[in-house]
């Protein structure tokens, strides 16, 4: 105990922590986190936390991992890092292969990165390179993207180019590229009557768009089913299949996100699936590596690659790496953690037990403080309000209350303003599942009486 507090003493006098005010972190002493064991992590006082946000939306199979361990040790008695540039390694040839059988037929080739921000990064530029590539006199303006009104693609300033939500990034607007912003299809926030008539107007709204603008338009950036950070809003369905067709007879690059959604998250390996849409590019992240090691990709069609083909240095070349590019260690853990989506049969799990966590979230829109309950498979989302008519966001300090309240009964949430979000462990069991509804809805009644 006298180590913990000599370790939040050192945390609040050395971190910076992401997304954090740290004016208000530093008021009450923080939550060390020493050790995980499948859906739990323990802090350092022994206290154990179900981990209902799969420690930021990547944990696949739980924590400490038999066969994610071995898989990283299996690989250090070879070699941890040489670099891809000029050379390649076992892994990182293994997983392309693997990512290419296992994500939409449109997708061939892969470029290697480390966040889920660089994945989109690279997307971008890549999209904007390809143009060029191909003509740059012809295509000389297409230098935009379309993207949806409160998305969320990433921190670094191209991700952020392409984001739309006010609170993270309208600090940055005098440093990013113009974006063109369409409005979301969320029927919760919307003045719609019904998911129809709004999507309809919204493609109508697209495709009016890239009618007089797609001469400028690089590519559609979106992410599939569902907006993560934005409070976890779903989109309809046939919504993205739609955008689809629409990329396709302007000659718009689709982009599709699945940093947040893919590897299991929506009940499918990838949210194209339930829409069969075959993107130019896909960035991947988060999940890839099971929740252990940073990893992210960017692949695309081989239409995109061929375009930086070239018989003459630096012609048409793509000037964009890191040094840890393909490095053995996180391709290895990622190959054995697709290995175990297929050997435990993860996805059929997730359909299971995201029919439980919907039905059992489902049952608090009777509270007068519950105005949404939304999601698919393992990523539900629960908009807290003060009037249910006005649909008036609840306090974020009561909001924030109930989260701690979470955390003292045992379960790690996070919300996203108002909305509380549960995106646990994708190998989580029903019974815990469960439980981690159960504990909310005590702390949500305990805290917001009737």
């Amino acid at each position: 105990m006298k180590n913990s507090k000599n370790l939040a003493e050192k945390d609040l006098s050395y971190i910076w922590h992401p997304f954090t005010q740290m004016g208000i972190y530093a008021q009450q002493e923080p939550i060390i986190i020493e050790k995980g064991k499948g859906s739990y992590i323990f802090d350092t006082y022994g206290n154990r936390y179900l981990d209902g946000y799969a420690s930021l939306w990547v944990n696949a199979h739980g924590h400490n991992n038999k066969q994610l361990n071995k898989a990283i040790k299996k690989q250090l008695k070879y070699i941890s890092h040489s670099t891809l540039l000029g050379s390649s390694n076992v892994p990182s040839i293994k997983l392309a292969e693997k990512l290419v059988s296992i994500t939409p037929d449109s997708l061939k080739k892969v470029f290697y990165s480390d966040t889920g921000s660089a994945s989109v990064e690279i997307a971008i530029k890549i999209a904007y390179q390809y143009w060029k590539n191909i003509d740059k006199e012809k295509y000389a303006q297409k230098n935009k993207f379309l993207t949806l009104h409160n998305g969320y693609h990433g921190d670094t300033l191209g991700a952020v180019s392409v984001g739309g939500i006010d609170s993270f990034h309208k600090i940055f607007k005098d440093l990013i590229f113009e974006n063109i912003q369409i409005e979301s299809p969320s029927l919760y926030k919307s003045d719609y009557d019904n998911e129809q008539e709004m999507m309809d107007s919204i493609l109508q709204q697209i495709e009016s768009i890239l009618l007089q603008r797609s001469n400028e338009i690089a590519g559609f950036v979106i992410e599939p089913l569902i907006q993560g950070a934005t409070g976890l809003f779903v989109h309809p369905h046939g919504f993205l299949k739609s955008v689809e067709t629409l990329c396709r007879k302007y000659n718009v690059l689709l982009i599709c996100d699945e940093v947040a959604v893919g590897f299991g998250r929506t009940g499918e390996m990838f949210a194209c699936n339930h829409e069969n849409v075959q993107p130019d590019i896909m960035c991947l992240g988060k999940a890839i590596t099971g929740g252990y090691l940073p990893l992210a990709a960017t692949l695309t069609s081989p239409k995109i690659y061929e375009a930086f083909l070239s018989n003459q240095h630096a012609d048409k070349t793509f000037f964009h790496g890191h040094t840890y590019t393909g490095n053995q260690l996180v391709c290895s853990v990622a190959l054995e953690n697709i290995k175990l989506f297929e050997r435990n049969k993860l996805i059929p799990h997730i359909k299971k037990t995201s029919a439980i966590l919907k039905n059992n979230l489902e049952r608090l829109l009777t509270h007068k403080n519950v105005g949404d309950v939304r999601g698919r498979g393992l990523m539900f989302g629960v908009e807290l309000v003060k009037d249910k008519v006005t649909k008036q966001p609840l306090d974020i300090k009561e909001v924030e209350k109930i989260v701690s309240d979470c955390k003292n009964e045992g379960l790690m949430i996070r919300n996203l303003e108002n909305v509380i979000t549960f995106v646990p462990i994708l190998s989580m069991s029903k019974k815990e599942i469960r439980k981690m509804v159960r504990i909310f809805e005590n702390v949500l009644i305990n805290t917001l009486t009737e």
